[in-house]
């Protein structure tokens, strides 16, 4: 393997394992705030308790979170160096920003949150829950509008070979950025949603935490169903057809289409073959995809035919199943959800075991969902860098060989197969624990409001 390859593998598996926990701490934070709000508003200790189990949980996330975060910053230094040496100008100053609200933001006030509650006020503590959410928000939107930047170039200088930013507000209004960011985020409170609707139908299944089980189902799956139809529409489409027109040749190779055609199809089913450039046993809807891109079923679509094959993504196949396996699930999410919420309206969701299971089996799919999402957004800026700027070839640490990027992504590795047991070990402990009965929680407040 060439020294480009390793590094573009050791910064995958390091983003791709990190995300693992900040996509969920974004979820939790807006739930959290639901159930501190419903526990405010109707004096109920059940909700309150509630809010703090999985302010633990968020706690535990967090702090995993920035662990696994810290590496990637360096990794633009010893990996990225070339990268880091012309673009740092704009790319320091939102991860500057996302540091400032990350650690400082979301930590103080994640503190306030989980030992606070015997002496703040009620109002306070909600207030703490509120910062934890926005703090999370915050971080993630610097984080989007770094990634944004690379994909979508806006608001820069080139000054003696060096980008720099020549409007801050231009850089954080970067179009791409705030749809990237709707997408992203609906995406973390569907992660947010499945979990907490599958740890109360674990609870309902098992037979015990009852009343804290059909509370948990219940917000999961109303903020569960909500969140699935958002990340479908509006905020899928918008970003879709954003990628369109200023990334045709990755949307392309997103939906496999290798020949520009008029009332272009989406596939449903199929395997893409770059060799014949045809899609394999293919199970297609004829026209759809010209209407979701241009609102006409006769419109045009470019194919990948239409670009020189230096400007294919170089993982054309991973890009395009990436691509199918986050729609498909998002096909699958707002189903499941619909179902459940139905049966939720007719009273029926908390003694239909089938459905439990569905969604407590289920848990583990946002996560597969939205590292496809990742990987479908950086797959298809390949084989740019910075699109149309810098490709990836001239970015990576030319200093840094395959054989010592090999051996520290294989440290990486264990370190973080490591981390990965123990927070399996210590969530699960926070879940088997449970809440215990709810009609013998005391409020946790001694404060006035």
């Amino acid at each position: 393997m060439t020294a480009e390859l390793i590094h573009r593998l050791h910064f995958a598996f390091t983003v791709t394992f990190h995300y693992l926990f900040p996509q969920l701490t974004m979820g939790l934070g807006l739930l959290i705030v639901v159930l501190k709000t419903v526990a405010l508003r109707r004096g109920n200790p059940a909700w309150d308790r509630a809010a703090h189990f999985w302010g633990r949980i968020f706690g535990i996330n967090f702090v995993f979170g920035v662990v696994t975060g810290i590496p990637m910053e360096f990794e633009f230094g010893t990996n990225w160096a070339q990268f880091s040496r012309v673009s740092g100008g704009v790319i320091g100053q939102p991860l500057a920003m996302e540091g400032v609200f990350s650690f400082f933001l979301e930590s103080a006030f994640l503190g306030l949150f989980l030992y606070g509650g015997s002496k703040l006020s009620k109002r306070m503590h909600w207030f703490s829950a509120v910062m934890v959410w926005l703090g999370s928000w915050i971080s993630g939107f610097f984080i989007i509008v770094t990634d944004a930047w690379m994909q979508h170039p806006v608001a820069y200088n080139v000054v003696n070979g060096h980008y720099e930013v020549t409007s801050f507000w231009g850089l954080l209004l970067n179009p791409w950025a705030l749809l990237q960011y709707m997408h992203n985020m609906t995406g973390a409170v569907v992660t947010g949603s499945f979990v907490v609707a599958a740890v109360g139908a674990f609870y309902l299944l098992e037979g015990r935490n009852q009343e804290f089980g059909k509370i948990f189902l219940k917000v999961g799956v109303v903020a569960g169903l909500i969140a699935s139809i958002v990340i479908i529409f509006p905020t899928g489409d918008l970003h879709g057809k954003y990628v369109a027109k200023h990334q045709p040749v990755a949307m392309a190779a997103m939906e496999g289409l290798f020949h520009t055609e008029k009332g272009a199809p989406i596939v449903l089913i199929g395997q893409p073959n770059p060799e014949t450039g045809r899609i394999d046993n293919p199970i297609v809807i004829g026209n759809v995809l010209s209407f979701l891109i241009y609102g006409t079923t006769g419109a045009e679509v470019q194919g990948l035919d239409q670009f020189p094959r230096d400007q294919w993504p170089g993982a054309q196949p991973l890009l395009y199943y990436a691509y199918h396996i986050m729609a498909g699930l998002g096909t699958w999410f707002l189903l499941l959800m619909f179902v459940s919420a139905f049966l939720l309206w007719r009273g029926k969701l908390y003694s239909a075991r089938w459905v439990q299971w569905a969604v407590l089996l289920s848990f583990p799919l946002p996560y597969i969902a939205n590292t496809a999402g990742w990987m479908t957004a950086e797959l298809g800026r390949q084989p740019w860098l910075i699109y149309g700027l810098m490709r990836t070839s001239e970015g990576f640490s030319h200093m840094v060989s395959a054989g010592n990027g090999l051996f520290t992504l294989l440290g990486f590795m264990g370190l973080y197969a490591l981390l990965g047991l123990l927070f399996t070990v210590l969530v699960y402990r926070e879940i088997s624990h449970g809440l215990g009965a709810a009609t013998t929680t005391e409020p946790v407040h001694t404060a006035g409001m």
